[in-house]
Order: C-alpha cells, then structure tokens, then sequence
C-alpha cells in the first residue's frame, strides 16, 4: 500500500515524528485536497479507508488483507456516508475518525517498544498540544477563542492580524494588537494557527487569510505565493470555496 517502507519508530520522539506527518496527510486530504478526497470516496466502490503517512501523504485504500494487521486501520467504509449527509459533516466524521486511528497506531508503538508511564505521558502532553484533525477541518481550534474574543471584549479584543493589503487580500503575519501602553496582550501568547496544518505562526513563513471565514493559512499549504496573491481581489480558502461551488 505504502510504496517505500518507512522506519519504524521505537522512541517518544520518533513516534511523535510519526503522527505529525501522518496527521499532515490527513489534514491534507481534508483540507487542501478534499476536492480529490471526495471524488475518491464514492458510495458505490467498496469499504475504503482513509490512510495518513509519515511522509506527510495521504491515500484512500481498501483495508489490508493481513490479519492481524501490522498497525491499528482506520475506519472501514468511510465512502458509504458520503452521499447520505452534508459533506462539512461527512467530512466531520472523517476527521473524528482519523483523530482516533491517530492515536491508536501512535500508542501501539508506544506499547510495542515498552513505554513506561513517564514515556506515556510525554507522548500524549505532545500530541496534545497540536490541534485535532477535527478542530482544524472544523475551525473550532481558533475561532472559539478568537470570536468571542474579538465580538464580546472590546478591552481585550485581538485583531485578525496587521495585514498587508493587496488589492483587499489579507496577507503576511497574523499579529497580536497592541493595547494603549504599547504592550502586546500577554494571553494567547502562542498566536494564530494555520487553518490547514494546525501548526502555529511563525514570522519567517508567508500567511494569507481567508475573507470569508478569517481564518489563516500558510502559504504553501494552500498553494499561494506572494506573487500569486498580489493577483487576488478576494482569497476564499479551499473549504469556503467548496461551501460556494458544491450544493
């Protein structure tokens, strides 16, 4: 199923390695590529799986044929869903799963090469502290504090960020506001998250927001460049032009 075989990890930190680039591929399928996600799944092919990789890929398969299987599958038959709900749901769905097989293949390692409790522990304090899959196809991990932050305190209200306009597009770095002493807010010190990776900002990387859902994205996630993004009257990040192009 994988072309080339990937290194099994047998530590904390190389299990971590493992479920961030599983997790990117999933979050991939979800996000950027979904359009070819959806295609993938239809109803009336066989039970398909959803597969994350380490290399940061995705695939949609049928399960393996091993029994048992070398690691946990995913969720059997995502395809037979599709059709008979909204596809933000669907794709909900998708994500809760895949938030859970996640999970299972990084403790199987854990529980293959023996870790203690302290291992444990540090494993899922790490994978903790990245969104979920479902909070990033769904938004949740940003705006349930940014909205009511910036609709229901107007003293500690924090802007979208200081943006750069070209032509009404909201690019470059999401920053924190500064309050009426010149001092950055000291909540929300972590700063904005990409809506398609879930990673956080980072002033070294180019940033656009969407004008429809205001949330933000790197760059390279959504395929924009600065240059391309000059050319933009108004961004629509992939999921919002999904809601617009699909009934």
């Amino acid at each position: 199923m994988e072309g080339i075989p990937h290194p099994i990890p047998r530590t904390v930190e190389e299990v971590f390695t493992d479920f961030q680039g599983r997790r990117a591929g999933l979050i991939m399928a979800l996000t950027t590529d979904v359009e070819k996600f959806y295609q993938q799944c239809g109803p009336e092919k066989e039970n398909l799986c959803l597969y994350g990789f380490p290399n940061e890929t995705w695939e949609v398969n049928l399960p393996v044929e091993e029994v048992p299987p070398e690691l946990p599958e995913p969720a059997l038959g995502i395809n037979f869903a599709r059709d008979g709900m909204q596809e933000k749901d669907w794709l909900s769905l998708v994500a809760v799963h895949s938030d859970s097989w996640l999970l299972a293949v990084a403790f199987y390692f854990g529980a293959r090469f023996g870790f203690g409790k302290t291992e444990r522990k540090r494993l899922f304090q790490m994978i903790n502290d990245l969104p979920t899959i479902f909070e990033v196809v769904t938004g949740s991990a940003k705006q349930s504090k940014d909205q009511s932050a910036a609709h229901n305190n107007g003293s500690k209200s924090k802007a979208c960020g200081k943006v750069s306009q070209a032509k009404g597009v909201k690019m470059s770095a999401p920053l924190k506001e500064e309050d009426e002493s010149g001092e950055e807010e000291e909540d929300d010190e972590q700063g904005a998250t990409c809506g398609a990776c879930g990673d956080n900002y980072a002033s070294d990387e180019f940033w656009i927001c969407c004008d429809m859902c205001e949330r933000w994205f790197h760059g390279k996630c959504v395929k924009i460049t600065p240059a391309k993004a000059e050319h933009i009257k108004q961004y629509k990040c992939p999921s919002c032009s999904n809601k617009r192009t699909r009934v």
